[in-house]
């Protein structure tokens, strides 16, 4: 096997492309398959003109995003490029290294974004070849009827550090203080999904709070700045504002379904071999948390701390919480996965966010199941 170059790129936002070369190691045997996962969650938007802006720089590597296809066999991946899109700080493509799994056959590009909601904005402007998200962003991707990528399988991740937090000493100790407040929120992703049901549930509509779209670092300076009461986001954003003295006042814990979904451009699905390398990377990525998983947190926390500049026993509990609550695994399609997101969907409808409701088994695909299942 021809071991893979890996390319990571700079987040999307700031536009600047650079390339580097992976440490390629020999690969352990297979870590025993326990359950695993995928880490969530997706996210946002710059305003609609930013956001064209950035997909209009990435279209020159549209073209490099995997081969033609038909000339493939399932067999030779070494044609195949894969340009995936991480969100966050690229956890993904860490922990293959980590895991000596990032030895593969075929080369994959990382890009990083602020959030899956952008991600699926590049697959729309053919920037990108697969993409992580939660269950909120491929809607409003397939929400003009005209999706060209769909849903090809779901990792169950942890739904932990998605909430709504306030800064410390403010007089809102519970989401029926909200009303009335200016409350920022990460739009078309979970945080947006879980702040209306959280709403709901305190018997406030949507109408009752002053909504302010933001992204993560961005609602996180706004916090801190005092330009909102209030902040529903997730993941680092979550851990850094309590680090920075926030409180918790809701959580979209026991709200979120854990379902993290993959999806992947219709040009991939023509493709035999990159459908094969897609699902291998799938795979390669939840065998990777179950190494770590083995007794290895402490050492992997270290790699989160570096990145995420946590403390690194913050880190490994942090870590350690996600994987007690959902171990990261990877799994195929199946009528439950997409009665999930249907649910979701029907909630935007009902929120009016969405015009008419989205009938989204439209844009699943259970055409990766069998390459998933050998893979994995």
């Amino acid at each position: 096997m021809t071991p893979s170059t890996t390319r990571s790129t700079t987040p999307v936002t700031s536009c600047r492309w650079s390339v580097r070369s992976s440490r390629t190691a020999p690969r352990p045997p297979r870590p025993p398959d326990p359950p695993s996962t995928h880490h969530g969650d997706s996210v946002f938007r710059h305003t609609l003109r930013a956001s064209a802006a950035a997909l209009v720089l990435l279209w020159p590597f549209a073209a490099a995003c995997g081969t033609s296809a038909k000339a493939e066999s399932a067999s030779d991946l070494s044609p195949v490029t894969l340009n995936v899109g991480a969100t966050g700080w690229k956890n993904e493509e860490a922990i293959l290294k980590f895991a000596h799994l990032d030895d593969t056959p075929y080369k994959v590009e990382w890009s990083l974004f602020q959030g899956g909601d952008q991600q699926l904005q590049a697959i729309r402007a053919g920037a990108l070849d697969v993409a992580s998200s939660s269950e909120i962003p491929p809607i409003f991707a397939a929400a003009d009827g005209k999706p060209n990528f769909e849903v090809v399988a779901v990792q169950r991740a942890a739904t932990l550090n998605q909430e709504v937090v306030v800064p410390k000493g403010s007089e809102v100790t519970d989401i029926a203080d909200l009303k009335g407040k200016k409350v920022g929120y990460v739009q078309n992703t979970t945080a947006h999904y879980f702040l209306y049901e959280l709403l709901k549930r305190a018997g406030l509509k949507w109408s009752d709070i002053d909504a302010k779209p933001l992204l993560p670092n961005d609602g996180l300076a706004a916090l801190n700045g005092g330009g909102i009461d209030a902040f529903a986001s997730y993941g680092t954003s979550i851990i850094t504002a309590r680090d920075q003295g926030a409180v918790t006042v809701g959580s979209g814990k026991d709200i979120l379904s854990g379902n993290f979904l993959w999806s992947a451009r219709d040009s991939v699905l023509e493709s035999p071999a990159q459908r094969a390398a897609t699902a291998d990377l799938i795979a390669r990525i939840s065998r990777a948390y179950a190494y770590v998983r083995d007794g290895r947190q402490s050492e992997f926390a270290k790699v989160i701390a570096r990145t995420t500049h946590q403390p690194v026993v913050q880190a490994e509990k942090d870590f350690r919480d996600a994987q007690a609550q959902e171990p990261t695994q990877a799994r195929t399609v199946g009528d439950d996965t997409v009665t999930s997101q249907q649910k979701v969907a029907d909630a935007f409808t009902e929120l009016g966010t969405l015009k008419s409701r989205l009938d989204v088994k439209s844009f699943w695909s259970r055409k990766l199941n069998t390459d998933l299942k050998k893979a994995l």
